[in-house]
């Protein structure tokens, strides 16, 4: 008992079954007696210390119940709303882009231009052939791990239900659909039938992306609402190229600027973890407001401390989305140079190999000739 009371006069917070119990053992009349008879031994003024602790107990327990759901709801944060929430998808997003300039630009310079066809996946040929849908399998299961990610707490396994992060979750929703079906349609030989659904479903992924970023319930303001803004302009390339690949499934143009915008995408998203995320990236001038630090996950948004402030910032936030933009395309042009000169070579030693045939041919004709004439 003495133990019990020497914790409810700490700071420290109550557990539910403590303050339980010593409810209870204060409700009862034999315990209100003996603690007051036993005041009454050293003070006459103390016989209601049963009803004083008993307020302190309802008073901790209120305190208590608000430190648990405050708890409960920064457990339940937006994971995309933070550092590892921007980088990890954006890297994926920028290698997956990458992964489709290399092939598209690839598949153009062997194929040409009357051959060429847009893809929106690309298998992975080689000796194993498990490894064939590696890519559609990737997209899948990090989508799959992202949805549950958004809308279960962990390590508690319930849902949040916080529109933010159902919001993201519909995000990877549409990317599970498109790998899902993708990946069933070859497995059962049906992807020539149905070449036109990939198309419609990518199309629909950046459409939704759009919507939901544009509509979100979080209060994208200031120079947050400025990178989101950026972002937004990224995704309407990326949908109208894909409905234009999707229209036109041989237009090489169109799904060169679907990969770019894919991996603009990615960089872009790497970009806003660190300069929104990460204290020693926010801009001068400008200071990130923390709600609460887990771990190294830094929650909080990015306030300017006047206008000249916040208008560099944001002209900061411009300048690098022209660098990035600079980036991707010097990248996209060299590889274009190195695939064009090797497809180049090649097509000028098969060029050769085929006029050396038809003068050896042409030579042994002559020669027949000669000999018939004889």
């Amino acid at each position: 008992m003495h133990g019990i009371l020497r914790l409810l006069s700490s700071a420290q917070p109550i557990p539910d079954f403590i303050f339980l119990f010593s409810l209870h053992l204060f409700s009862f009349p034999f315990f209100k007696v003996k603690l007051a008879s036993n005041a009454d031994k050293h003070s006459s003024g103390t016989t209601v210390v049963s009803r004083t602790y008993l307020r302190r107990l309802q008073v901790f327990k209120i305190d208590w119940e608000a430190q648990q759901n405050q708890n409960l709801s920064l457990k339940a944060e937006n994971y995309m709303g933070t550092f590892s929430g921007h980088l990890v998808p954006g890297s994926a997003l920028a290698v997956l882009g990458l992964w489709h300039t290399i092939n598209t630009i690839r598949a153009y310079c062997l194929k040409g231009s009357s051959n060429f066809t847009v893809r929106f996946w690309f298998p992975i040929n080689g000796p194993c052939s498990k490894l064939k849908h590696l890519e559609l399998i990737f997209i899948l299961s990090f989508s799959l791990f992202a949805i549950f990610i958004q809308v279960l707490d962990f390590p508690l396994l319930r849902f949040t239900f916080r529109l933010d992060n159902f919001e993201h979750a519909t995000m990877f929703l549409h990317l599970a659909i498109f790998a899902g079906f993708t990946l069933c349609a070859d497995i059962t030989h049906s992807s020539e039938i149905l070449s036109g659904v990939p198309g419609i479903l990518v199309s629909s992924v950046f459409s939704q992306e759009l919507f939901l970023i544009h509509f979100h319930s979080a209060d994208h303001a200031g120079l947050e609402g400025h990178y989101h803004w950026l972002l937004q302009l990224i995704v309407f390339v990326s949908l109208v190229s894909a409905l234009s690949a999707t229209s036109f499934p041989t237009n090489f143009l169109s799904a060169l600027v679907l990969s770019v915008s894919v991996v603009f995408q990615g960089c872009w998203f790497v970009n806003m973890g660190f300069m929104l995320w990460t204290p020693n990236f926010v801009p001068e001038g400008c200071a990130m407001q923390l709600a609460e630090a887990i771990g190294s996950d830094m929650h909080g948004a990015v306030i300017c401390g006047s206008h000249e402030a916040d208008f560099r910032a944001r002209a900061l936030a411009n300048l690098q989305f022209s660098w990035i933009l600079s980036g991707i395309l010097i990248f996209t042009g060299s590889i274009c140079l190195v695939l064009a000169r090797k497809s180049g070579s090649r097509g000028q030693s098969i060029e050769y190999k085929q006029l050396h045939s038809r003068v050896t041919d042409i030579s042994l004709a002559v020669d027949g000739l000669k000999q018939a004439h004889r």
